[in-house]
């Protein structure tokens, strides 16, 4: 590709993001778009009435740009929680790495090949900058992986003492239960518990299934229970209608034969003696009865009891006194047979996935095998549209393989938007089929929590992108010539240095059209904004107020992804540093804004996301030394590459050493900090009010009431008429 292609790639991103940023700054001023660009706010403040039409409302303005940028730290923290805060430093690590001043050669216009280090003559004195550079790098990233490890740790342990009591604190998940003829998965853990756990037990809560069949049972009480109500209003008519034509006494007595039927009460007990008459029939308005629509009254008749609601799960949340014993519940191995009574802390109540709770725990390691399979297959799959990809940016292969194309990619601008935008926008297309993709795998693994379901997503979306965005990509070609290129280790250094110089444009684009068109069309939402635009013009309908979480498991691996390239790429194609930096400005403003503006933090994981993003960075920084060393090969400086290799070793023993120090604090919680915070709730008479609400905390939010657990006693009824799922003893 040469530099009249980038040129274009660049100039086409920069108008659309111009033209998108411009439509937003107006689009944002609309009354009927706030639902769509203030969506958390509409949630927390609620509506507000409309302004008078103003010609300001037409006009761009870059207010929001100014809010965004001075929006403080410790509101993105009250507004989108720890999470937010973590993907932000994520952003603000990489534009304070790439901000540094890089210098350059003179650099020709005509080619891009002189952007990299392919310009460099073999056994140049120019080798030893470049390594000199390398070292710099390395160890700035060090030194601001290891500031940014420490502070977010302090942040960790700040939300977790500074936040409110959380139940997920003092419940554990119990899966696995062993069977018993004569008693019930409720006895077993009521007695496993009060027996092991004695002092510090307190009570559980157990998960019932929601199979199909008992859907199809729930559903046919209720088609009964519609068809009684019914039949109850019809003999109500009759009865209303006998009134009007027939005889005082006569009338009374069939409406008394008419709601006996019904299993009403009784005329003499639901009547008072009354000297008004009715106006129609002449009979005192209290001698009878007119029963409700509602369907309380027959609720004893059709009795729910647990085996029609749902059986009972092999799984339950057990609540513990203290912080510390639902801690130590949790990690100490609870039988003989680690198949069984197994234990794990509860995720927050509104973390929980409920749809795997009572997934058989023998089932899991069958479904990650499985889950993993599929995830390899696809991969694989995805070898075919990479490749078609990579064949668009060599003109010349393009040509022999269509000739009937030669006459039009002869044209200046078509082989320039051939070869320097369209590449990349066809793989972006086909990157979008990835993040659900990977979401349904991590849900078919059995994951106990959401946010644990979106970790294991972005995992899978981050190893994907990596693999088929940057290795799939340098290694251009067939898959075959890929796999045999692969199965030479020894060699893989100096095919990495051969090839990622001579993709490095291609990633230039990449980052455009992925980096700089993406952030535009986040910021305008486009398609919650054609949703709400459809819905009031085309249903004529009130738009919903539905809350969006923050899509953690899309975004946090195309900023890992592009911190990736930018290592890999800075000593080779110092040009994408620059695209890179301008990326992560815009990705600071857009973020922040979405989360104060547009985002709701649902649940929260504490920051438990950012190790994922360490070890990211630290193998991006062994990457670009391992390539680095295969560079310094090709060009016959073997003392660079040797001096290299310390540096490979010393990024090893640091991560080694932030994996001692750090890592443990975001896998658990210190027992020191526990015990302080249960005796501070004991002093302070809050551990009571705790212990209560630990009763009604976890409910499942389509079929159970919580008032009906803080009552106490069972219920057999939720509030929407369907059978509860949780019971509590």
């Amino acid at each position: 590709m040469n530099l009249s292609a980038l040129l274009t790639s660049a100039g086409i991103n920069i108008a659309f993001c111009a033209i998108l940023i411009s439509l937003y700054s107006i689009l944002r001023k609309q009354p009927g778009n706030v639902n769509v660009y203030f969506r958390r706010r509409l949630a927390q403040c609620g509506p507000k009435r409309n302004d008078p039409f103003c010609l300001d409302r037409l006009v761009p303005s870059p207010g929001w740009i100014k809010k965004a940028w001075e929006t403080p730290e410790q509101e993105i923290l009250s507004v989108g929680g720890m999470d937010a805060v973590v993907f932000i430093r994520i952003v603000v690590f990489r534009m304070n790495y790439y901000g540094q001043e890089m210098h350059h050669r003179h650099i020709p216009s005509e080619s891009l090949e002189v952007f990299t280090i392919g310009n460099v003559h073999k056994g140049s004195k120019w080798l030893w900058v470049h390594c000199f550079a390398l070292y710099i790098i390395s160890c700035s990233a060090c030194v601001l992986l290891y500031i940014e490890y420490k502070n977010i740790t302090n942040m960790r342990l700040a939300h977790i003492t500074g936040s409110p009591p959380n139940p997920s604190h003092f419940a554990v998940l119990v899966r696995s239960i062993p069977t018993s003829s004569e008693q019930s998965y409720s006895d077993l853990v009521q007695k496993f518990f009060a027996n092991y756990h004695a002092s510090s037990y307190l009570s559980h809560q157990m998960i019932y299934e929601s199979s199909s069949v008992h859907k199809i049972v729930i559903f046919n009480y209720h088609t009964k229970l519609n068809d009684l109500t019914m039949s109850r209003n019809k003999e109500v008519k009759k009865g209303i209608r006998a009134l009007r034509s027939s005889e005082k006494r006569r009338n009374s007595e069939m409406c008394a034969e008419a709601y006996k039927k019904l299993g009403a009460p009784s005329m003499e007990k639901s009547s008072t003696p009354s000297l008004i008459r009715c106006g129609l029939c002449g009979v005192p308005p209290n001698s009878f009865k007119i029963l409700s629509n509602d369907p309380e009254p027959v609720k004893d008749k059709v009795e729910l009891d647990s085996r029609t609601s749902g059986e009972e799960g092999a799984s339950a949340f057990v609540f513990f006194k203290t912080r510390y014993a639902a801690v130590i519940a949790s990690q100490v191995l609870q039988s003989s047979n680690p198949m069984s009574w197994v234990t794990n802390l509860a995720p927050e109540p509104h973390d929980v996935y409920w749809s795997n709770l009572c997934t058989p725990y023998r089932q899991l390691w069958i479904r990650k095998i499985a889950t993993l399979l599929a995830a390899i297959v696809f991969v694989f799959l995805f070898l075919i549209p990479v490749t078609f990809v990579q064949g668009l940016t060599q003109l010349e292969q393009l040509q022999q393989t269509f000739p009937f194309l030669r006459g039009l990619l002869k044209k200046t601008v078509v082989s320039q938007v051939v070869t320097g935008y369209l590449p990349s926008v066809i793989l972006i297309l086909f990157l979008y089929t990835v993040p659900p993709t990977m979401m349904l795998f991590s849900a078919m693994e059995g994951s106990i929590s959401r946010s644990g379901r979106k970790k294991s997503a972005c995992c899978k979306v981050l190893y994907f992108t990596i693999w088929n965005v940057f290795f799939v990509n340098v290694f251009s070609g067939s898959v075959i010539s890929q796999w045999s290129v692969i199965s030479s280790f020894k060699d893989i250094p100096t095919q990495l240095a051969r090839a990622v110089s001579t993709q490095a444009s291609f990633f230039m684009t990449y980052v455009l059209t992925s980096g700089w068109a993406s952030m535009a069309v986040e910021v305008v939402q486009v398609f919650p904004l054609l949703c709400n635009y459809f819905i009031q013009f085309i249903l004529k309908k009130d738009p919903s107020n539905e809350t969006l979480s923050f899509p953690y498991h899309t975004e946090f691996p195309k900023v890992l992804l592009f911190g990736l390239l930018g290592f890999t790429c800075a000593i080779m194609a110092p040009l994408i540093l620059p695209i890179l930096l301008v990326y992560f400005f815009l990705a600071y403003l857009v973020y922040r804004n979405q989360i104060i503006n547009v985002y709701i933090s649902k649940y929260e994981s504490g920051g438990k996301t950012w190790p994922i993003v360490h070890n990211t960075t630290i193998f991006s920084l062994v990457l670009a030394q391992i390539i680095a060393i295969g560079v310094f090969g090709l060009k016959r400086s073997p003392v660079a590459s040797g001096f290299t290799i310390p540096l490979v070793i010393g990024t090893l023993l640091f991560n080694e050493f932030c994996r001692e120090r750090f890592r443990p604090i975001f896998e658990g919680c210190a027992a020191t900090v526990l015990i302080e915070m249960d005796r501070q709730d004991e002093r302070t008479g809050r551990m009571e009010q705790i212990h209560r609400q630990l009763l009604s905390a976890y409910y499942h939010p389509k079929h159970t009431s919580p008032d009906a657990f803080s009552r106490g006693g069972r219920s057999n009824h939720s509030q929407d008429g369907t059978a509860p799922v949780i019971s509590r003893n």
